[in-house]
């Protein structure tokens, strides 16, 4: 299953060199004990950082835990350590017993509506970040390994790294991906091509939920046959052949689009799936996420 998605986050990689917004160690995360606000930028500035984006249902990211725990311990005194979770489809429980499981001991935060994941450019978790001490980004990976060691050995002696080629979306294009949705009124379903399946195991009830609605799309969108529907996937671990295959086997009707970059979840605040929305000029005006009455879904749709 690991392996499936790791080749979907290859082929990412390659294909986001994009300008890198500046301010990303500005952007408002909250703590996650007290959910007090903070930022990347507000951490030791003489320090270089160590951000390791994760979610508690990622499997890889658990199989990384105990190392990047180990490389805190190792590395805690000279280098700032902070593990973001991604936040979506999270409860406090599961990330606390995570915390409890591997012993963390740095920083904890929550990037509450994805923000920090848009500017990072992240395709998929796990993904390490690795910013000196200007906040310059020198490194990024979804690996835990002898190259991301090597690196933080470097930056914990005080060495100078080279700034990381940019790997996110520009301003301008995320205007454009979002004018179609500006004007109008549009029925917006967000879902992931893997939630039916790589949540099976960690959140079976998600999983089904995503099963189950999905499976009613057809019949759900046919009784609006006129309005403007359309289905969001999450970006994380998808790539054209993963939407084709999940369109084939739910035989979707309505037209899908990859969320890229995930603009459109940050953008909405799409933080759980499946989700829809009903958006009238840009403004939401209708969030279901409760499917199982469809008369009543219809109700709030009218």
């Amino acid at each position: 299953m690991w392996s499936r998605l790791y080749g979907f986050m290859l082929l990412f990689i390659s294909a986001t060199a994009i300008a890198q917004p500046s301010d990303y160690k500005n952007i408002q995360l909250s703590h996650f004990k007290e959910l007090r606000p903070v930022t990347i930028g507000s951490f030791d500035n003489n320090k270089p950082t160590y951000i390791k984006l994760w979610a508690s249902w990622c499997q890889p990211c658990m199989e990384q835990m105990p190392h990047f725990q180990q490389l805190q311990q190792t590395y805690g005194d000279k280098i700032n350590f902070v593990a973001v979770n991604i936040n979506i489809n999270e409860n406090r429980q599961d990330i606390r017993q995570i915390i409890q499981r591997f012993g963390l001991s740095m920083p904890v935060v929550l990037d509450q509506q994805g923000q920090l994941g848009l500017a990072l450019g992240l395709v998929g978790t796990p993904y390490s970040v690795l910013l000196d001490p200007q906040r310059q980004r020198v490194y990024s990976s979804h690996e835990s390994d002898a190259a991301l060691d090597g690196l933080l050995s470097r930056l914990a002696q005080g060495q100078q790294l080279a700034p990381a080629p940019a790997t996110v979306i520009s301003s301008a294009q995320q205007q454009q991906l979002l004018a179609p949705f500006a004007n109008g009124e549009h029925l917006l379903f967000f879902s992931a091509t893997w939630c039916d399946w790589y949540l099976a195991d960690s959140r079976p009830a998600m999983a089904a939920q995503c099963k189950s609605v999905q499976t009613g799309l057809n019949a759900l969108t046919a009784q609006l046959p006129q309005r403007h529907w359309v289905g969001v996937v999450n970006h994380l671990w998808t790539d054209d052949k993963a939407l084709a295959d999940f369109k084939a086997l739910y035989q979707l009707k309505i037209p899908f689009q990859i969320d890229s970059y995930g603009l459109l979840f940050q953008h909405f605040n799409v933080r759980s799936i499946p989700l829809l929305l009903k958006i009238k000029d840009g403004k939401i005006v209708a969030q279901i996420n409760d499917f199982s009455d469809p008369a009543a879904v219809i109700r709030q749709l009218k």
